[in-house]
């Protein structure tokens, strides 16, 4: 039985086209600056977000934490949604790493708005921790890969630079936003001072993100690279399979989000399941199980070769992809609907 592996989009693997483009890649020593591949890649990403310059890393958490660590000195405060990746998926990182406060907005479905983030502004004060840092997560991932509206972007960057601060975008699915809205990815960026995205989710690379920002903050995001442990050698096996996925797996994002929707609906036909199909706009599907325990319902989907994430006492998660295809979204509504049906 082949698993439906819907856990995340984490879980896509190399296309033998994209493995060919790694054995073939042109490499040399990245730390050293000396990697063709990841100095295309670079400079391709930077162009393509609409900033000054671009830095390889190996994973967006790191993208993450070293836009945290530039942007602020310990001590100081950053200000984001409370669904945000750096909240609950980052294992601390924010205060390991950088030292910095956070502050959470509860915004609807990971987003807020700009008077949402003027009312959170405090006047600079010794008594307080300094507000330094603005952070939006495009999509949002606990938001059920929800879109933040470009005018809700500009408005939060305009609020946010009026106050003095600065701003970063988390795009580990940017992408997503721009196939579903048909809205480049440097718009969505032009308000944030340092954005990144992300190459082992929907594109389907094995590892990799680039961050980017103007030359002086990337050249600080290098330094933090090489302390933390992120430079590498010859990275250009895995820059070539990043470059591979810009040319061939942006588009097709659209077919993960035609799947999504297909489960989503699928789902909504099945009693004992909560789910709101319009609220699907890009790869994620979350929906409530009633009756069950949602660790029980994915143990027992897990039996009939359908893996999903249990996100809470009865929140599940599905999460289409560059190895899900249409049959195989059919077989696992199929396959829900018969674990339903056994738990009534």
């Amino acid at each position: 039985m082949t698993l439906i592996d819907f856990a995340s989009d984490t879980k896509t693997r190399p296309t033998p086209a994209m493995r060919a483009a790694m054995a073939a890649a042109d490499v040399g020593d990245e730390r050293a600056n000396e990697d063709p591949t990841v100095n295309r890649l670079n400079q391709r990403c930077a162009a393509f977000l609409g900033k000054e310059a671009a830095v390889f890393l190996p994973s967006g958490t790191m993208a993450n934490e070293i836009a945290l660590a530039v942007h602020c000195r310990p001590g100081e405060e950053v200000v984001c949604d409370a669904t945000s990746h750096i909240i609950g998926f980052e294992g601390g990182g924010p205060a390991a790493l950088a030292g910095v406060m956070i502050q959470p907005l509860a915004g609807s479905r990971g987003i807020f708005n700009a008077e949402m983030l003027r009312a959170a502004i405090r006047p600079d004060r010794p008594y307080a921790p300094r507000q330094r840092l603005v952070i939006v997560e495009q999509t949002s991932n606990l938001g059920g890969g929800a879109i933040w509206p470009l005018a809700t972007l500009d408005g939060v960057a305009g609020v946010a630079h009026e106050a003095g601060l600065s701003t970063h975008m988390d795009g580990a699915r940017l992408l997503n936003a721009c196939v579903a809205t048909h809205i480049d990815a440097a718009v969505y960026a032009r308000g944030f001072d340092s954005v990144w995205i992300d190459f082992s989710k929907g594109l389907g690379a094995p590892g990799g993100a680039v961050l980017a920002g103007s030359r002086a903050f990337c050249d600080e995001a290098f330094r933090l690279k090489l302390r933390w442990g992120g430079a590498m050698r010859q990275t250009g096996i895995i820059a070539a399979a990043c470059e591979y996925a810009l040319d061939h797996h942006v588009d097709r994002l659209a077919d993960d989000h035609a799947n999504a929707r297909r489960l989503a609906d699928g789902l909504a036909g099945i009693d004992g399941l909560s789910i709101v199909p319009g609220e699907v706009e890009t790869n994620l599907v979350y929906f409530d199980v009633a009756g069950m325990p949602a660790a029980a319902f994915a143990t027992a989907l897990l039996a009939k070769g359908v893996r999903v994430t249990e996100m809470g006492p009865a929140r599940i998660r599905a999460v289409t992809h560059l190895d899900i295809d249409a049959a195989m979204v059919e077989r696992a509504i199929d396959a829900v609907a018969e674990v339903m049906r056994a738990a009534r």
